[in-house]
């Protein structure tokens, strides 16, 4: 596979070395891609790098992910307003071992293999150069004038913050990233998003001058909404790939809202489909965009990816539950962990059993068990056809609830309106 080719098409290349399609057609070449571990969880804004790795593997290459034990020490100021919290080295260990895994599930890392991914920690070989043989030996090989030129620090001397020697180091101790994976792992180059450019230069930069080499680069664009928002995010901020902090189910959901235009390009950068399988797509859906084919399929595949098919096909069935779309027999599928897992959040009542054996009518059901705070309330409601029971709408006020209604042995699911759910245990 012609790497930077499929890149291009994709939408995935904005800045690129001279000479580096060429050295990717020449040999298998080692390529790294820095991950800041100031959170124990990667998110949907990291996926680009994994992308990047994970075309750059598949294409026969050897990929490297940088966790920056060392460089999240600093903080990366390139176009941040103002500097960012410090972390200790206690908070840093435990985000980059959760980093670690999480690559893991997206990369082969099976040592048999000429082109294994293997993970890097900047920290391994920071933490024994002094501040004095650091200044002296890369220090000197980098003028002022050439970091004070690159724009990410132009912004920030300009604004009214300015910008601590702790931040403007960064691109220093970046840049001896590069060249200390040039030399102990004979990585040739660096990949990341186009705000990095300015930092990876002087990592070839540095490479050429102390070891006389020659190592290459190119950038992504940084993904936006096309509202010029930014991209993602949600009303509960960050979406995370760890399942605790986002659920698949919220991830899905991220993915299927995205706007026609968006999932056009998105579809592009966050999946592996082929040019010709997306065209088709893009065909299909801007012939009747109310089907949302795009985002569903997009949904679809960075959901699995990220989190599996059979996460995907619980996703699926969540919303087809929350939306009012599920039959009792999709109910009943769920294991009782599942079923709690959606409907986590929504109103809980408990019931005895006694209730049920004695057969009761829906209302008098419902009102006993607090879900309506009175008959004539849950009358009504039942009346203008606004209460569903396990899916199915209820018709009639004197319908019987008994052991029949219940789902996964003790439960029942009651639903008033389109959306507010209502998960009666039976204790």
């Amino acid at each position: 596979m012609d790497l930077i080719k499929e890149l291009r098409w994709r939408g995935m290349v904005q800045d690129i070395k001279p000479g580096t399609e060429e050295q990717l057609q020449k040999e298998m070449t080692t390529a790294y891609v820095g991950f800041d571990p100031t959170a124990d969880s990667l998110h949907v804004g990291n996926l680009v790098p994994i992308m990047l790795l994970v075309h750059l593997q598949k294409a026969g290459h050897k990929p490297l992910a940088l966790v920056g034990g060392a460089t999240g020490m600093v903080g990366d100021p390139s176009f941040k307003a103002e500097e960012r919290k410090m972390l200790d080295e206690a908070t840093l260990l435990h985000n980059q071992r959760c980093i670690h895994a999480q690559l893991e599930r997206f990369l082969d890392f099976d040592t048999a293999k000429p082109n294994a991914a293997e993970m890097v920690n900047n920290y391994d070989w920071f933490k024994n150069i002094s501040f004095l043989s650091f200044i002296r030996d890369v220090g000197k090989h980098i003028t002022v004038n050439y970091m004070m030129a690159k724009d990410s620090v132009k912004k920030r001397l300009e604004g009214d913050n300015g910008m601590s020697f702790t931040e403007f180091s960064y691109q220093m101790i970046q840049g001896y990233d590069f060249y200390h994976l040039y030399n102990a792992k004979n990585c040739k180059m660096q990949m990341g998003g186009s705000d990095q450019w300015g930092n990876i230069v002087t990592g070839t930069e540095l490479v050429r001058r102390i070891g006389g080499g020659e190592a290459y680069a190119f950038t992504c664009p940084l993904i936006k909404k096309a509202d010029g928002t930014k991209f993602g995010k949600s009303e509960k901020g960050n979406i995370w790939l760890d399942p605790q902090k986002t659920s698949p189910y919220e991830f899905y959901q991220f993915w299927l809202n995205a706007g026609d235009e968006d999932a056009e390009s998105y579809i592009k950068i966050f999946t592996f489909l082929d040019e010709a399988t997306i065209t088709a797509l893009v065909t299909e859906h801007r012939q009747d965009p109310g089907k949302r084919v795009l985002q569903r399929r997009l949904a679809k595949e960075v959901t699995s990816f990220i989190h599996g098919e059979q996460e995907y096909e619980f996703a699926i069935t969540t919303t087809q539950i929350l939306f009012g779309n599920a039959s009792v027999e999709v109910l009943k599928s769920l294991s009782e962990e599942q079923l709690l897992k959606v409907m986590a959040g929504v109103p809980q009542f408990e019931v005895p059993a006694a209730d049920l054996a004695a057969g009761k009518d829906v209302v008098t059901f419902l009102a006993d068990a607090g879900v309506f705070s009175s008959k004539g309330e849950a009358r009504k409601t039942i009346q203008n056809g606004g209460v569903s029971m396990n899916g199915s709408k209820v018709t009639a006020i004197d319908q019987p609830v008994n052991q029949d209604a219940l789902i996964i042995g003790k439960n029942i699911l009651f639903q008033k309106g389109k959306k507010n759910y209502i998960l009666v245990k039976v204790v």
